[in-house]
């Protein structure tokens, strides 16, 4: 089966360069002009608002390769995943990942 969807990373300078060749369809001018209670309304309106303490999860490392595998899911939990729109496989790995960190620090904590 075919892949529907491509995932690329880029770094902030390829980006930059990008921005600067004029490769984007972004407003910057209206992006730059959007006040921040605007910003971040709109991020509450798409994702919901963000947990108390959720800075405290960001790891500023790249993220360890990953494997391809196969994983029997409950029907219902693969829909709902599915229903949140693309990306349900990275939404589901971000699930087990924040699983597995708590348990690691609660292993440290106990070690």
């Amino acid at each position: 089966m075919a892949k529907k969807e491509r995932i690329v990373r880029y770094s902030a300078d390829d980006v930059a360069a990008m921005i600067a060749r004029g490769e984007d369809k972004t407003d910057w001018e209206r992006v730059k002009a959007m006040p921040q209670e605007e910003v971040e309304r709109l991020a509450d309106a798409e994702d919901g608002p963000l947990p108390e303490g959720w800075e405290s999860t960001i790891i500023l490392a790249p993220a360890p390769r990953k494997r391809d595998v196969h994983i029997r899911l409950d029907a219902d939990v693969l829909d709902w995943f599915r229903a949140q729109g693309k990306g349900y496989q990275t939404r589901i790995n971000a699930v087990l990942r924040a699983f597995v960190d708590v348990r690691r620090r609660a292993q440290r904590g106990t070690s």
